[in-house]
């Protein structure tokens, strides 16, 4: 039996995979320094360990004495644009730490093969409408915050150990991931789950504050396309980073107008300040598209779901409040 660990297996992405590597028969390992917030790990085994100590990294990668066959590597301390732009030096240095561990332990052990689930946060800076940009485009480098640094620097630690010690290596360039069981408040929520709860919470007829101006350009991709993005290129020879993301691009003013639609309210924004990113982003998805993948779940699928779960979360948490 194959054996994969998942590290960041207690978050969004990382449970979400966790439970599709297990439909595949591997056994798998969970590691994460908390429990999944929204339901019981599918892992076969779930280890609470904190992967900035080198120990807890060693330990991670070995089942029943042997390497794992695969490690996929999605812990990180991160979370939405309010987070990024407010937390930088906890980014830094934890994801730094977690990231020059794992793959440390992981290449000097020798596992089978190794994922890095990397951002599309290394890239500039783009111009609405601006061409698209390829994987080599990252390079002369200029992010554009702190958190595409770290992951630009844990992107080369990552090739150079696989280069040293022989071990594959496969990079996905997230671009943003959205569905349900991610975080949807409490400050490191992404947009999607942050408009989804507002709306949510906000009366039939009401307004929501949206920061900026709602002209942003993003592309969002749902988990289960995200997740079967990974598994494609874990498997396959491609070498070099790969962006994984939909091809669909809507402004911050579109993204609204779909979770209002999910919702079903006469809901409208208002914005106000606040930290937006960049301007926009454009990338080509040429190098997974020529593995056979792409992102089937077009925005108002995704949406539609995610705000069916993400309202009864609010439901919920207003129904503790009341009775309590």
């Amino acid at each position: 039996m194959k054996t994969a660990v998942v590290c960041g297996a207690g978050g969004f992405i990382g449970g979400h995979l966790v439970k599709k590597l297990n439909s595949t028969g591997r056994y798998v390992r969970g590691v994460d320094i908390k429990a999944h917030e929204f339901s019981p790990s599918a892992a076969d085994e779930f280890l609470m360990l904190d992967l900035r100590n080198q120990p807890d990294a060693e330990a991670a990668v070995m089942i029943d004495g042997k390497p794992a066959d695969e490690v996929y590597m999605l812990a990180a301390d991160m979370g939405g644009m309010g987070f990024i732009h407010s937390a930088e030096c906890e980014i830094m240095r934890n994801s730094a730490l977690i990231n020059i561990h794992m793959i440390h332990a992981a290449a000097t052990a020798g596992v089978g093969r190794y994922f890095f689930s990397s951002s599309v946060c290394i890239y500039r800076d783009m111009l609405p409408g601006e061409s698209e940009l390829t994987e080599d485009d990252a390079v002369p480098a200029k992010p554009d915050n702190e958190y595409g640094w770290e992951k630009l620097y844990a992107e080369r630690t990552a090739q150079a150990y696989g280069r040293r010690f022989g071990v594959p290596v496969r990079i996905a360039r997230f671009q943003n991931c959205y569905g349900p069981e991610g975080t949807w408040t409490g400050g490191r929520e992404k947009a999607p789950a942050a408009l989804c709860r507002k709306v949510a919470e906000a009366p039939d007829g009401g307004q929501v504050e949206v920061w900026g101006n709602g002209s942003a350009v993003r592309s969002y991709t749902y988990v289960d396309d995200m997740v079967e993005g990974i598994l494609t290129l874990m498997q396959s020879d491609l070498e070099g980073p790969a962006n994984i993301g939909s091809p669909e691009y809507v402004t911050v003013q579109e993204l609204f107008d779909a979770v209002v639609e999910a919702s079903g309210k006469s809901v409208t924004p208002r914005y106000v300040d606040g930290p937006v990113g960049v301007q926009s982003r454009n990338f080509s998805h040429a190098r997974i598209e020529s593995l056979g993948w792409s992102a089937p779940t077009t925005l108002k699928q995704g949406i539609g779901q995610t705000y069916a779960w993400v309202a009864e979360q609010v439901r919920e948490a207003s129904d503790l409040t009341v009775t309590t």
